[in-house]
């Protein structure tokens, strides 16, 4: 088996898609939107197949949870995987020059990869990792 999806609530679904498409090469199907429950979303391809699912609703609360200095049991961050080490230092270089916080790195972690965490605009955890190791 394999990942079909993973699935993000937004408040702003057209702010989250320019992100995902200028940074990490996301391509976007067309929205989707069911008028008789305010549902909206869009389905974002990225250039190995993968899926994110970004989706809006009116009534949908919002995460209470200290996402920048604290992280919580369930899903905590997106990983994008880059090519090498200066693509890892590169993509962080930019979005730090485009005001996004990087919260670690970039650095070695003990696992075998070359990494940095920061936040997407809604302050979802990213991580864009090389894997410097063979497991």
């Amino acid at each position: 088996m394999k990942i079909e999806h993973v699935a993000i609530w937004t408040d702003n679904l057209e702010r989250l898609k320019e992100y995902y498409m200028k940074y990490f090469g996301a391509v976007p199907g067309d929205k989707y939107h069911n008028s008789s429950n305010g549902f909206s979303s869009y389905f974002l391809v990225f250039g190995t197949g993968a899926r994110l699912e970004i989706m809006f609703m009116a009534d949908i609360p919002s995460n209470l949870n200290d996402t920048v200095y604290r992280q919580h049991k369930g899903i905590i961050h997106l990983a994008f995987a880059a090519d090498s080490i200066a693509e890892v230092e590169k993509k962080a270089a930019e979005l730090q020059e485009d005001g996004f916080p990087i919260l670690k790195g970039p650095r070695l972690t003990g696992d075998g990869y070359y990494e940095f965490e920061t936040l997407d605009p809604d302050s979802n955890r990213i991580e864009v990792t090389f894997r410097t190791l063979e497991f």
